[in-house]
This record gives structure tokens, C-alpha cells and sequence, in this order.
């Protein structure tokens, strides 16, 4: 199941701390307090909202804009500090949060110090090293344009051109194929440039 590691460390975090296991979804938990701080400090804005993950955990809304300051607290995480913990293990085992073939991965291969993750209903959340961070939203929630936009974010943020960043994997991954009957039939691409409003 795709959220099983996080329940795992949901539930390992309980018992590390000493917390009950058995009401760790529940939204006045401990450990879901402690997850509602932690993402209002490093998104820098309050939780707005707080609903249910399709696999049962709270689900803790914040902006397109919070989610990005968010990946940026991460990557630029001192030494020795949690974030900086989290940054290099994503970077060091990108396969153990997407898959081995999901486009996160590839993503992360293709662009050095690249920290990216895709989540529900049409999100991408990602930080380079530098701290230039960027997230978006597909507003209908469909995964199919996710890709192609965050491809679109770093180009224009100049990652396709630095030093050892693969072009043609970005290249590659900036459609997504449309299909229909067994065959493609159109894809999905970003348009360029970016509206002001975008790189807010």
C-alpha cells in the first residue's frame, strides 16, 4: 500500500515516545498534534484545515505557497537538524518515497540535489539544494499534467543547464501521453512562460 511506510513510522514515532499505538489516526493524538506543528513551522502558516488521508490518516491542508516554503525549511536544514536528516535520506533512497519507476524518481535522478514528492490529487512539492523551491496543484486533481509542469517550474528556475543535470530525462518527461483505444492520442505539456502569478 503506498502509505504503509508512513503509518510505519506513524507508528514507530508512538512507540519511540511512548505514545498509545492504537488511537495514532485519531487527530488529537500526540503524534498528529506534533505532525500539525511541525508542518505549520515549516510551511510558515497555520493549518487551515485538518481532514482524512485515503488511508485514514488526518490530512493537514496548507497553500500551494506553504507547501513549498515547507520543502525549502527542509533543504536548507542545518547540520545535525531533522530536516537535514529527511532532505538526505529522500535524496540517498528516492525509490523508498515513489517506486522505482515513478517520475518523482526519475525527477531526482535526473537533477542533482533535487528533494521532490508527489502527492494526492495532482500535488508536486520539490527543493533544490540552494533552497529554490517550488509546488503546485492541478486544480481537477488529475495526475496527468503534474509531471510536465514541475518539469516546466525547473526550467524555468535554469536546473535543465546546470552542471550535471540530464536535459534529455527532463525532455522526456515533460509530456505525458495522452491515450485512447490502445494508442496515444495526444499529450499533455505545460505552456511557456509561467504566469507571474505562478512564481509568486
Amino acid at each position: 500500500m503506498n502509505c504503509s511506510g508512513k503509518h510505519a513510522a506513524m507508528l514507530a514515532t508512538c512507540v519511540a515516545a511512548g505514545w498509545p499505538t492504537e488511537s495514532y489516526t485519531d487527530p488529537q493524538h500526540p503524534l498528529q498534534q506534533e505532525i500539525l506543528r511541525t508542518i505549520a513551522e515549516l510551511a510558515d502558516e497555520p493549518v487551515a484545515a485538518v481532514g482524512v488521508d485515503g488511508c485514514g490518516a488526518p490530512l493537514m491542508a496548507i497553500s500551494v505557497l506553504g507547501l513549498a516554503r515547507a520543502f525549502r525549511a527542509v533543504v536548507l536544514g542545518g547540520p545535525g537538524s531533522p530536516e537535514q536528516a529527511v532532505a538526505e535520506a529522500m535524496r540517498a533512497y528516492p525509490a523508498w518515497t515513489s517506486g522505482t519507476t515513478r517520475p518523482e524518481r526519475l525527477l531526482m535522478d535526473a537533477v542533482p540535489g533535487l528533494l521532490l514528492k508527489g502527492g494526492a490529487e495532482g500535488v508536486d512539492g520539490f527543493a533544490l539544494a540552494d533552497g529554490r523551491a517550488g509546488a503546485l496543484k492541478i486544480d481537477d486533481g488529475a495526475p496527468r499534467g503534474r509531471v510536465p509542469v514541475t518539469v516546466a517550474l525547473l526550467r524555468e528556475l535554469g536546473v535543465a543547464s546546470e552542471p550535471g543535470a540530464d536535459g534529455a530525462r527532463l525532455a522526456e518527461l515533460a509530456c505525458t501521453d495522452v491515450t485512447g483505444g490502445g494508442r496515444v492520442v495526444g499529450e499533455v505539456r505545460a505552456t511557456l512562460p509561467l504566469s507571474a502569478d505562478a512564481r509568486a
